[in-house]
């Protein structure tokens, strides 16, 4: 197999890496605010259970994840395993960044001064408003770089759904380079992870910037 053909062939599993990607900041960003919102509850119980969930995401494996998302309700309940793999391997992913964006999302909350909320309520800003117009915007820029870290490590991140036989790029790459007894595969792999992590790193990057408004 020529290297243009299993470039060609690798490409074919880029757009599930994709779709991974995006599918899990479009729903783990505000799962994990709703999360941290949880956390931050005034009532210990909630909190308390709030707490614990966080705790087994991210004691736990995101290999292991996958697993008991993909086949957890089979061995459990008896369901049939989901036919298009995309959908429990992205729910294993979101749950999992959640728990992850829902800690940074609280140490951005709790770094802002108390002053403000004072100041806010003074002003006669209900909760929500003093949140959504005065804290959150200051949270996101202060965030930003822990943000870019989580998202920089999805994307290599994104090569364990080959663990429920999902067809990604990486799992093609190792099915071609079993095939072939090649380690070129695992090569172009690791340019591609390497491409699209320059382009997140860059476009995180330009965000950034766009939102440092002290200079």
């Amino acid at each position: 197999m020529t290297l243009l053909t299993m470039i060609a062939k690798m490409s074919e599993g880029l757009g599930k890496t994709c779709a991974i990607f995006f599918l899990t900041i479009l729903f783990s960003l505000p799962l994990g605010m709703l999360i941290t919102l949880l956390r931050m509850s005034k009532n210990k119980v909630v909190s308390g259970v709030t707490r614990f969930v966080i705790a087994v995401l991210r004691g736990t494996p995101l290999m292991l994840q996958l697993l008991a998302v993909t086949y957890g309700p089979y061995y459990l309940f008896g369901m049939a395993i989901a036919k298009n793999k995309l959908i429990p391997v992205v729910i294993a992913f979101a749950i999992n960044y959640a728990a992850y964006f829902a800690e940074i999302y609280r140490g951005g909350i709790e770094s802002i001064p108390v002053g403000q909320y004072e100041a806010a309520n003074v002003l006669g800003y209900t909760k929500t408003q003093t949140f959504l117009r005065i804290i959150l915007p200051q949270v996101v820029k202060r965030i930003m770089p822990s943000i870019t870290n989580e998202v920089v490590t999805l994307v290599k991140d994104t090569s364990m759904a080959f663990t429920v036989s999902y067809q990604e790029m990486f799992t093609i790459g190792k099915q071609i380079a079993n095939s072939q007894t090649s380690f070129m595969p695992f090569v172009v792999a690791g340019v591609f992870y390497f491409v699209f992590n320059a382009i997140v790193d860059f476009v995180m990057g330009k965000i950034e910037k766009r939102m440092d408004y002290y200079k």
